[in-house]
């Protein structure tokens, strides 16, 4: 199944992020393929206020054991995080396939 995660970052948690970014990123890479597409959310003026993932994973069990381990979570600067199951079709303009 794929998700649409969106994360947004408690106020004044900008610095906090930059400081936790790496282990987010490791993480990122780790779950390799199952992370479709991933970045930052901005505010009206560029500011990142929390990100945007899209992913896959067998199903809202496994994702939410990811999430209990994400660390933007751990470290308190995702607050709020909103999912909803998507259909992935295109990715950069080609057909998606699962492996």
């Amino acid at each position: 199944m794929q998700f649409l995660v969106k994360a947004y970052d408690g106020e004044g948690m900008l610095e906090k992020r930059m400081e936790v970014r790496p282990r987010h990123l490791e993480g990122m890479k780790a779950l390799g393929r199952q992370v479709i597409a991933a970045g930052g959310l901005l505010d009206g003026e560029g500011r990142m206020k929390g990100s945007a993932l899209v992913m896959e994973f067998p199903d809202r069990a496994a994702l939410d054991k990811y999430l209990a381990g994400e660390p933007y979570v751990a470290e308190g600067v995702w607050q709020k995080i909103e999912v909803e199951p998507m259909n992935v079709v295109l990715v950069n303009g080609e057909k998606y396939r699962r492996d």
